[in-house]
């Protein structure tokens, strides 16, 4: 996990990120834990990840192509920025993956 956060709106509890193969290669961890409270878009979220890791430049190409899971549910194509996460979400980054 990143010993640093980036503070969203009003912090009130944390959001997991977790990262998945190429992606956690990026992120250069598995996972991240960010203040948030509740009402915090994944857009801001998304946001904050970048800010998180300013020295993994290849992390946001990673986290654009990204399909996104909220708990055990699809974010699909909605639009992150409609998409409302609550302290305790476990968001779970997943790039495509090949073969199968």
């Amino acid at each position: 996990m990143s010993d640093s956060t980036v503070p969203l709106a009003g912090e009130v509890g944390s959001i997991t990120v977790r990262y998945w193969a190429a992606a956690r290669a990026a992120a250069g961890v598995e996972s991240d834990v960010l203040p948030a409270s509740a009402g915090t878009t994944l857009a801001a979220l998304l946001a904050s990840v970048r800010a998180l890791h300013p020295d993994r430049p290849r992390l946001a190409e990673v986290v654009r192509v990204c399909s996104v899971l909220v708990g055990d549910r699809p974010v699909g194509s909605a639009d992150p920025g409609t998409v409302t996460l609550h302290p305790g979400d476990t968001v779970e980054l997943l790039p495509p993956f090949a073969g199968g």
